[in-house]
């Protein structure tokens, strides 16, 4: 970040109004909780509160592991939420699982709902086509995690562990499974996975949060300036968006984001990859110096509120969905049904269908190893 992209940051935080607005929030975050407080599954579901020194405010839920709101200013110290979701934790059970949530075992899609793993052929839930998507419709974004708040020191957070049982929607193994939420106050919220399995399986976890840097209920994404580090995506073969097997090059093409793109540009262009998922919703496989490595996957701008987020991931590729499958029948937190291309997404993750493709990356954990991964959503203003 520029020394002026910091100052203009530290600028939206103005200590009076922060002051001002501090007892109010209280209320408001004590009246919200209540929201959310329910049991399901005879487990207790609740909210959970993160704030940094800048003002900042991430709120979760356990149900799912899924981020809720996100309070950010804009460029003159206004907040907004900007995360699309509801407003209670019985319309999240009853809407879209994926808005916010944590997904697993394998996030995206698996062709013909199967895979072979070990000369073992195994067969998941169909739930998108003839294929498997996001697990299923029983997946992680269902469940309810055990969480509890933590220190660390960078800053306060929240982790939440679930135990996914041997053959849960076709997968094999135990899957004893954690997911840590943590704000910084370098307005960075870091989410970090781990796992481990006492039989060999496969395992492709992200959180599914839809951003709107204008703010939830604000209208249309396709404004935002998009940057994402990667020289090809892997390429799909039709509308049902199951990977070729091919790692397809795109500079100089419309799904070239090297240098910063406006997203209502080229998202209508006449591209067979673009036709095929209504818009951008592909894997760019990220440019990495080494395997395993935190670094610089993509960034946000949206020149309106000048609120700019960036993306950093241990992850191979990220999932950059522009919500082209958004049709307006989920209603949102401010009472305005979320219409087509309303929210954005930026998936860490491996590529869909991987447990089918050796040539990309593998997904699979073996008992005695550990998955570990890190996902960083870093927030400023210009």
């Amino acid at each position: 970040m520029s020394r002026l992209t910091k100052y203009l940051f530290a600028l939206a935080f103005i200590p009076g109004m922060l002051l001002s607005i501090s007892c109010s929030n209280m209320k408001n975050n004590d009246k919200q909780k209540k929201l959310f407080e329910k049991e399901i599954g005879g487990k207790q579901v609740t909210l959970f509160t993160l704030k940094n020194s800048n003002g900042v405010k991430v709120m979760l839920t356990n149900y799912g592991g899924k981020i809720v709101n996100i309070w950010l200013p804009d460029k003159n110290g206004k907040l907004a939420d900007i995360i699309l979701g509801f407003n209670t934790i019985d319309e999240y059970v009853k809407g879209s699982k994926s808005f916010g949530a944590t997904v697993g075992r394998y996030a995206n899609r698996i062709a013909k709902a199967t895979f072979t793993l070990d000369s073992v052929a195994y067969h998941l839930p169909v739930n998108n086509g003839p294929n498997c998507i996001h697990s299923g419709p029983d997946g992680f974004y269902s469940k309810v995690f055990d969480a509890k708040a933590i220190e660390t020191p960078e800053g306060k957070a929240v982790e939440m562990h679930y135990m996914s049982p041997d053959g849960e929607n076709g997968f094999p193994g135990t899957l004893d499974f954690y997911v840590t939420f943590k704000l910084t106050d370098k307005n960075e919220l870091v989410i970090n996975y781990k796992a481990t399995t006492d039989k060999p399986t496969v395992l492709n976890v992200t959180n599914h949060s839809y951003f709107n840097l204008k703010g939830e209920g604000k209208g249309a994404i396709t404004g935002i300036e998009v940057v994402v580090n990667a020289d090809s995506i892997a390429e799909v073969a039709n509308n049902e968006m199951i990977p070729t097997g091919i790692y397809r090059n795109i500079l100089g093409t419309p799904m070239d984001f090297k240098a910063p793109r406006l997203v209502s540009k080229d998202i209508d262009a006449d591209y067979d990859q673009l036709k095929y998922g209504g818009g951008y919703d592909h894997a760019w496989i990220l440019n990495k110096k080494e395997k395993g490595e935190l670094s610089f996957a993509a960034s946000a701008y949206e020149p309106e509120s000048g609120r700019f987020m960036e993306v950093f991931t241990t992850e191979p590729s990220v999932q950059f969905f522009t919500g082209n499958s958004l049709n307006g029948s989920q209603i949102g937190k401010s009472g305005v049904g979320y219409a087509k291309r309303t929210g954005f997404c930026f998936e860490t993750q491996h590529a869909a269908d991987s447990p089918n493709h050796p040539n990309f990356p593998t997904t699979v954990l073996r008992p005695g190893e550990t998955f570990n991964s890190t996902t960083v959503f870093k927030f400023s203003v210009k």
